[in-house]
């Protein structure tokens, strides 16, 4: 078993997230989702059932298993889950990191701002370091205190990105096709959620412990995804 405590933050946001995740988790597991069994939970605290398997971020990802996952997850009702809306694109938090272009998305995001589509359980958060692999097969998606109500393209703009960091364009575009088949998705409107995922790491990438040749390649990685997206929009 495991016994997972939420920190401050997670329960300054929401009082109740042990239940609520239990609930979740609870729904997913019965389902035949790749999730941790949920087992009793108290204030702050959630008991889960241990999942074995290695970290995406030490073993790599399926780009196309991580992308049949979330079409899943994403034909999934949301009838009776305690599932908060997906939160509005947060303002900024000092000033704009423009090493990260944060002013020219916000621009973009403030003149063509995210539709908004039909609402889908969202993991809120899934990258390689949120799931677990067994012998090359995703054997769990974990942490689901991000969970959300909200238009599926937001996890499929944060799931490119990430892949993007991690493993570089072609994993991103082999993620993109294949939930495109999978979830039998219109994706003409992902450029303008790629800009709201890419505002995720602005003012905070200096913070993720990453050496400076990991940085430098973020970096590059994240204008590369930026100016894709701004000249899909731009219709360049």
């Amino acid at each position: 078993m495991v016994l997972r405590e939420y920190g401050p933050r997670d329960l300054s946001a929401n009082p109740d997230i042990a239940a609520h995740e239990f609930a979740l988790l609870g729904t997913l597991h019965g389902h035949g989702l790749p999730v941790a069994e949920p087992l009793g939970h108290a204030p702050g605290a959630l008991l889960q059932g241990f999942m074995a398997g290695d970290s995406g971020a030490e073993v790599g990802v399926d780009p196309a298993a991580l992308a049949g996952f979330l079409a899943r997850l994403h034909a999934l009702s949301t009838e009776g889950l305690p599932l908060r809306p997906l939160p509005a694109v947060p303002p900024p938090a000092g000033p704009p990191d423009d090493s990260l272009a944060e002013t020219r998305i916000r621009s973009a995001l403030a003149a063509h701002p995210p539709p908004t589509g039909r609402q889908v359980l969202l993991h809120g958060d899934l990258w390689p370091g949120n799931t677990l692999w067994l012998h090359g097969t995703l054997s769990a998606v974990l942490d689901w205190e991000d969970a959300a109500l909200g238009d599926p393209h937001a996890d499929v703009g944060n799931t490119r990105l990430e892949l993007l960091f991690a493993a570089g364009p072609d994993a991103m575009q082999t993620f993109t096709r294949a939930y495109a088949d999978a979830a039998r998705a219109d994706l003409s409107a992902l450029p303008v959620w790629d800009l709201r995922a890419a505002l995720r790491p602005c003012g905070r990438l200096h913070t993720w412990g990453l050496d400076s040749a990991q940085e430098r390649t973020m970096r590059e990685r994240h204008a590369q995804f930026v100016q894709a997206a701004l000249d899909a929009i731009q219709g360049r």
